[in-house]
């Protein structure tokens, strides 16, 4: 008997209570081009709608076992070849049952943003950027809303801007500028990049690497587990400033030598200009870049220079860990305790465990590399699960910076118009006089971050989300830094109409301007999400502050880790308590993690550094040990509490989080998943040691209008506990009462308030 040919795909948009590989034939004059990895439309639904979909496997059967006439058939192929190879069909599949996610999800996570948008040609790399069409004065006779009114204002002053600088100076939303458009007030323009991702930092030849005796002995110790091709993992821990970047440069050097493939991961976009610097001045056009920063069509070329084999050395964020890359030797994932390796979106991957998969189907060696690694991981190094390197010293008799706690409910330290103590403005003054650069860590932007009125005591409040506004000076505008949501600023309490409203708090608008009014010839640089959001704006400030432009850097943590700047002598921690009283369980860690690591910044060249910490809890044990740069004390202090309250290493952690508009109904839906969870769990997964914390109301109840709930499992994560949860969500998706409640799991999450 003939064969036919199905292909099993993965739909776009299906729910995940009933998300499957569906079987549709594949028609006489597509069977050569329909392989697996490659995207197809196929008809979908009772409506037959065209959609979208992954091939992730082709059978033959022969016609006697099917009845073709109940199986629908591929409408087309939208790819000449697979984008997506066997061993990333396979990583698909694991992602799957690891995230609770649906199958087009997870294959289309390890594309370039925008490659599956059919109703998008990539083009060249561009902005739209908006002008205005008309005069302001013959805009100002049109009858024009109030919001399209404030749009001509802002374009008539600035000249043009983008469709998210109008959204945030003017508080409109894109639609208000697109219908300006429409009425040929205003019009947009494509301003055109290179499509090759810029490097703006000089290319200087690379130098030659000396190691020391200490980094040599790591080096031998990465080495020999590379040579054992048993996918092993390492966790290479030293001190900020030990060389640990030079001690995996010559690990790559040793992997290219032998025809094999390297990923390097960093956390943050702000890392990878200086990255990309030092690879490209070593490995030339073999490096390729992936970031969310690129534009589309730069993210198209560079996926497929690697999967060309164009490139040997793929460096990037998270997403660069999908690089189509073939014949992996090692996979490096610097300051591997960031969170920013954890996808906040589904499906809800974990970088590193991404790459601890495509290792073992490489037969790669993982080096996790970090002066804090997070507590999980140090545990499974002490273990014996992960290798062990230290470097204990900074690389060429540097040392590490001469710390100071400055505790500011000493009223002797407090300045009354600053946000920064005497103490740190005398350390800024010196440095200026020496022509010394310095680092300030403010960890919130924005102006002012609460706004009170003194009369009613009510407190200005996202009417969205259930939190304060931060005032912008920049937009002089209330705005939410959780829905985006913003007011014109106020002088009368919205309440009681009184005009006693206070604003209190900083951000690094207001630290700039305090700075600003102190030091008027310092030349201060702003970092934050409001001055980086334009197209290679990281590398040009960051590019700018290494060639001496600027004597003072403000900014959030995009300048706290891994940034290497040999003038910059002394670091200011504004604001060093944000973390430690959050209620999250990882907040002495992120503390520890987050001023371990600035203070490193200072004091890594020729020149000793100096570290101020701002506090009003200067006897608090973990900003002790931080200004120590004591991990293994902070180790030893936090595994004993992790042990005596059940938290991981311990465990593993699954949060289940509930929201939607009607708080009852999401309410319900949480205690709902509780009993069925404890239904399932004694009806056949009896065997499994469960702590269920809740259902609990989260830190913040309400975002963007969407009431939330949560759960917290403390559990193993083994495939008996994912089925266990997979079949609990599965009937919460299936019980129509709660079709209006979102529901979805994570597993070990970076936090869980």
């Amino acid at each position: 008997m003939p064969a036919r040919r199905y292909a099993k795909i993965g739909v776009e948009n299906c729910a995940y209570s009933f998300d499957e590989l569906f079987t549709y034939v594949i028609p006489d004059a597509l069977r050569k081009a329909i392989m697996p990895g490659v995207r197809v439309l196929v008809p979908f639904g009772r409506g037959n709608r065209e959609r979208q979909g992954f091939v992730f496997a082709v059978e033959e059967m022969p016609d006697t076992v099917t009845d073709d006439r109940a199986i629908k058939s591929v409408s087309s192929v939208l790819d000449g070849e697979p984008l997506l190879n066997g061993e990333m069909l396979l990583l698909a599949l694991q992602m799957r049952e690891r995230t609770f996610s649906t199958y087009f999800s997870c294959a289309k996570a390890m594309l370039p943003g925008g490659m599956c948008l059919l109703e998008k040609a990539v083009g060249e790399a561009s902005v739209q950027m908006l002008s205005l069409g008309i005069s302001e004065t013959a805009a100002s006779t049109l009858q024009l809303t109030t919001k399209q009114n404030a749009v001509v204002r802002f374009l008539s002053e600035v000249g043009s801007a983008s469709f998210r600088e109008i959204s945030y100076y003017t508080g409109t939303g894109e639609t208000v500028a697109r219908n300006l458009v429409k009425k040929g007030i205003c019009v947009v323009s494509d301003v055109v990049y290179d499509r090759r991702p810029e490097n703006l930092y000089s290319s200087e030849p690379s130098r030659e690497i000396v190691l020391s005796d200490q980094q040599s002995a790591a080096l031998n110790v990465l080495l020999d587990a590379y040579r054992s091709r048993s996918s092993e993992t390492v966790l290479l821990h030293g001190v900020t400033g030990s060389g640990k970047t030079s001690v995996y440069l010559r690990l790559i050097d040793f992997v290219l030598e032998e025809q094999k493939n390297v990923i390097v991961l960093v956390p943050e976009i702000s890392l990878t200009p200086q990255t990309i610097s030092l690879f490209s001045a070593r490995y030339g056009d073999h490096i390729a870049v992936m970031h969310s920063g690129l534009s589309m069509g730069e993210r198209r070329d560079e996926f497929y220079r690697i999967k060309n084999g164009e490139a040997r050395v793929v460096i990037g964020t998270r997403s660069a860990v999908f690089a189509p890359l073939g014949n992996i030797g090692a996979i490096i994932v610097d300051e591997e305790q960031e969170h920013t390796y954890k996808s906040e979106m589904s499906p809800r991957y974990d970088a590193r465990n991404v790459a601890r998969l495509r290792c073992k189907s490489h037969g790669a060696l993982l080096v996790l590399a970090s002066a804090t690694p997070s507590v999980e991981t140090y545990a499974r190094a002490q273990a014996g699960k992960y290798k062990l390197c230290t470097l204990s010293e900074r690389y060429g008799g540097a040392v590490l910076p001469q710390v100071m706690t400055v505790d500011m409910t000493d009223r002797q330290n407090v300045s009354a118009f600053s946000a920064v103590s005497v103490p740190l403005e005398e350390e800024l003054q010196k440095n200026l006089n020496a022509g010394e650069q310095s680092i300030l860590l403010v960890n919130r932007r924005g102006y002012n971050t609460f706004v009170v009125c003194k009369a009613c005591k009510n407190v200005v409040s996202c009417p969205k989300c259930s939190i304060s506004m931060t005032y912008h000076a920049a937009n002089h505008r209330l705005m939410c830094h959780y829905c985006g949501y913003s007011i014109p600023y106020v002088e009368k309490c919205p309440v009681c109409a009184e005009e006693n409203i206070c604003y209190t708090g900083f951000g690094t608008q207001r630290v700039e301007q305090d700075l600003i009014h102190r030091f008027p010839s310092a030349r201060i640089l702003r970092m934050d999400a409001d001055t980086t959001a334009a197209k290679n704006a990281h590398a040009k400030a960051l590019g700018a502050f290494a060639n001496g432009d600027y004597d003072i850097l403000i900014g959030t943590q995009m300048v706290a880790k891994g940034l290497d700047f040999p003038r910059v002598t002394l670091v200011g921690i504004v604001s060093a308590d944000n973390e430690l009283y959050g209620g999250d369980f990882r907040g002495n860690e992120k503390t520890f993690d987050l001023l371990t690591q600035v203070i490193g910044r200072a004091g890594r060249g020729e020149k000793k550094g100096r570290a101020v910490i701002q506090t009003v809890s200067p006897d608090n044990l973990i900003l002790t040990l931080a200004a120590r740069q004591d991990y293994e004390a902070f180790y030893q202090n936090e595994i004993a509490l992790r042990r005596a309250m059940v938290y991981p290493p311990f465990c593993d952690l699954c949060l289940i989080w509930f929201s939607g508009e009607n708080k009852g109904q999401v309410k319900m839906c949480a205690d709902a998943f509780f009993e069925k969870l404890r239904q399932n769990s004694v009806n056949g997964f009896s065997e499994q040691g469960v702590i269920v914390l809740g259902p609990l109301s989260p830190r913040i109840p309400k975002v963007n209008n969407q009431y939330r709930q949560k759960l917290i499992i403390k559990c193993k994560n083994s495939p008996a506990m994912r089925e266990l949860i997979n079949l609990t969500l599965k009937e919460i998706y299936a019980d129509r009462a709660f079709s209006a409640v979102s529901v979805y799991a994570v597993v070990n999450p970076d936090r869980t308030d």
